[in-house]
C-alpha cells in the first residue's frame, strides 16, 4: 500500500513527476495556446501504448552552478530531449518488426536548445539504434546549440561533441525519419536535414541559423518566421511531406516507417480493368499517372514524397498484396514526362535509400527522355542526370519496369536502372512505344532534307505525320518485344500480378 511506501521510492516518484506535463502546467499551457502539443503528448501518440522505455528522464541542464536544482528539475526536465525505445505499428506489422527508437526535442525546455546532457542522451540512443538495428523517429523542433550550460568546464567551443556524426553515420544502417513543427534552427536543422525522410507541418520554419546567429554574423535582422518557411522548404525539396499539424505529422511518420517494417496481412484493391483505358487513345495527350498508381497499389497504400519538387518523376511507396514497394514514375503532365536535372537527383537519392533498406522498386515509365537544351545544361544536367545512372547501377534490390507509353533514349534507360535489361522484368502495356529518341525529334533530325524540300507547309506537315506514324509502327511495344528489347507486352489489368510474380522470382536478400 502507498501508506507503507519507503521514503526513497516516494522521493523517486516525486522526482519523476516533476518531469511530466502535469507538474509543468505553465509550459503545457503555452504549447496549447499556440495550437501545439507537448513533447510527451507527441511521444504518447507516436508509440504503441505501454511500449515506451525512457532513457535519461532525470537529466537536467548543466546549469546547477547558476540555478536552483529543484527549479532545474522542472524547468529543464530531461534536459530538453526525450529519448527511448518502443514499438510503433505493432498492431499492423507485429511486435518483432515494430521495434524502434525515438528522439523528441522539447521546445518548452530552453527553446529546445542542445545542451551538454542533451547531446549525451542523443548519442546514447543513436549508438543503441546502431547496435540493435532500431529505426529512429526524431522530432526536431528547437533552436540549436545552448551557450548557457555553465557547469561544463572541460570544453571551450563544444565542437568535439559526437551527436551530428553519430546521427549521420546511421545513414544506410537504419531508417531515420525527422518530424518538425515550429522553429527548427542551427543544430536542430542539421539533424533534420541528415534524416532519410523529412516531414514538417505547415507551421514550420527550418534554417541552418536562427535570427540571433544571422544578426550576430552581420547579415541583418530577421524575424524567425522569415527564415526557411515551409513554402520555401517544400519547393526546394528539403521537406519530403508537408503535414497539417503535429497529429497529422505523427500519423505520416507511422505510415512512412511501416514500409520499412515489412508486409501487412490486411489489404484491399480496386478493379484493375480500368487500367485498360487509362492511357488516352491520342498519344499526344497527357493523363494523371497518380490515378494509375492508386489503382495498381493496395487501396490507400500510396505515400508520395516531394510532390512539388522534381515534379517530372514521382517517388513514393506503395503496397502490393501487403508487401511494401518503392515506386518511381514519370508524370507526363510535367515537362511531358521529360526527366530533368532536379528530378534525376531526387529519384537517385530515393533509390539509394530504398536499396539500403532492401525495398524492391517498381518503375512506371513514360518519358520522351532527358530534358535537353541550353537551359537544362545551366542546371548542371550532365552531372545531375548521371546520378540516376549511378544509383541504378548500384541497386542490389530487384526492380520491375512497366512501360506505360513512351520509353525513349537515355531518360528511359535511367528510369529502369540504366538499361532495359537491368530490371528483373521489363514489360510494356500495349500503348508502349520505344526508340533511341522521341519520334517527332527523330523524324525532324533523320528526314530533315526531305521535309525542307517541300515548300508547301501543308504538304510538309503531312509528310511529317506520315513519317511519325511509320516510326510509331516500328517502335510499338509488340515490335520491341519481338526483338527482345522488352520482356513482354501485358494486359494493363494484369500489372499487379505481373509485378508480384516477377518479385517472387527475384532474390530480395
Amino acid at each position: 500500500m502507498d501508506g507503507d511506501i519507503r521514503p526513497e521510492l516516494e522521493a523517486l516518484r516525486e522526482r519523476i513527476e516533476r518531469t511530466l506535463d502535469a507538474a509543468r502546467s505553465e509550459a503545457r499551457a503555452k504549447r496549447h495556446a499556440k495550437g501545439y502539443r507537448t513533447a510527451r503528448e507527441n511521444v504518447a501518440d507516436l508509440v504503441d501504448e505501454g511500449s515506451f522505455q525512457e532513457y535519461g528522464q532525470l537529466a537536467v541542464a548543466a546549469q546547477r552552478s547558476r540555478r536552483e536544482y529543484e527549479d532545474l528539475q522542472t524547468s529543464t526536465a530531461a534536459d530538453g530531449i526525450i529519448t527511448g525505445t518502443c514499438t510503433i505499428n505493432a498492431g499492423l506489422v507485429g511486435p518483432d518488426r515494430a521495434r524502434a527508437g525515438i528522439i523528441v526535442n522539447d521546445y518548452s525546455v530552453l527553446a529546445g536548445t542542445q545542451g551538454f546532457f542533451h547531446h549525451r542522451k542523443l548519442d546514447r540512443i543513436c549508438e543503441l539504434a546502431r547496435e540493435q538495428s532500431l529505426p529512429l523517429v526524431m522530432y526536431t523542433e528547437g533552436g540549436g546549440g545552448r551557450p548557457g550550460d555553465t557547469d561544463v568546464t572541460t570544453q571551450i567551443a563544444g565542437l568535439n561533441i559526437k551527436s551530428f556524426s553519430t546521427w549521420a553515420a546511421l545513414s544506410g544502417k537504419v531508417p531515420r525519419i525527422a518530424v518538425n513543427n515550429g522553429y527548427c534552427f542551427a543544430g536542430n536543422a542539421a539533424l533534420f536535414g541528415c534524416a532519410d525522410f523529412c516531414i514538417a507541418t505547415r507551421s514550420s520554419w527550418i534554417g541552418m541559423a536562427g535570427p540571433a546567429m544571422i544578426e550576430g554574423g552581420g547579415l541583418g535582422k530577421y524575424e524567425p518566421t522569415a527564415i526557411g518557411p515551409i513554402e520555401v522548404q517544400e519547393k526546394n525539396g528539403v521537406v519530403d511531406i508537408v503535414a497539417e499539424d503535429e497529429a497529422h505529422a505523427t500519423t505520416l511518420a507511422q505510415q512512412l516507417l511501416s514500409y520499412f517494417q515489412g508486409a501487412v496481412s490486411q489489404w484491399n484493391t480496386v478493379s484493375q480493368e480500368v487500367l485498360r483505358d487509362a492511357i488516352p487513345e491520342d498519344r499526344r495527350w497527357s493523363y494523371p499517372v497518380r490515378d494509375i498508381i492508386e489503382t495498381i497499389a493496395d487501396t490507400g497504400s500510396f505515400l508520395e514524397l516531394q510532390r512539388i519538387y522534381g515534379r517530372s518523376i514521382i517517388t513514393g511507396f506503395i503496397r502490393l498484396e501487403g508487401k511494401p514497394i518503392a515506386l518511381i514514375a514519370n508524370d507526363c503532365q510535367q515537362l511531358g514526362g521529360a526527366v530533368d536535372a532536379t528530378a534525376s537527383e531526387k529519384a537517385a537519392r530515393f533509390l539509394q535509400i530504398c536499396d539500403a533498406f532492401s525495398l524492391p522498386v517498381l518503375s512506371l515509365t513514360d518519358t520522351p527522355g532527358f530534358m535537353v537544351g541550353p537551359d537544362s545544361e545551366v542546371q548542371g544536367a550532365v552531372r545531375r542526370m548521371s546520378s540516376l545512372f549511378l544509383a541504378g547501377a548500384k541497386l542490389r534490390v530487384p526492380m520491375v519496369a512497366i512501360f506505360l507509353r513512351k520509353a525513349y533514349g537515355l531518360g528511359a534507360m535511367a528510369m529502369t536502372g540504366g538499361s532495359f535489361v537491368a530490371p528483373v522484368y521489363a514489360a510494356a502495356w500495349p500503348t508502349g512505344e520505344v526508340g533511341g529518341m522521341g519520334l517527332e525529334g527523330a523524324v525532324r533530325l533523320g528526314f530533315k532534307k526531305e521535309l525542307e524540300a517541300l515548300d508547301d507547309l501543308v504538304e510538309r506537315e503531312q509528310l511529317f505525320q506520315q513519317l511519325v506514324a511509320r516510326m510509331y509502327e516500328v517502335g510499338k511495344a509488340s515490335e520491341a518485344a519481338s526483338y527482345l528489347e522488352v520482356d513482354a507486352v501485358i494486359d494493363p489489368a494484369d500489372t499487379r500480378a505481373v509485378v508480384l510474380r516477377a518479385l517472387a522470382a527475384a532474390r530480395t536478400g
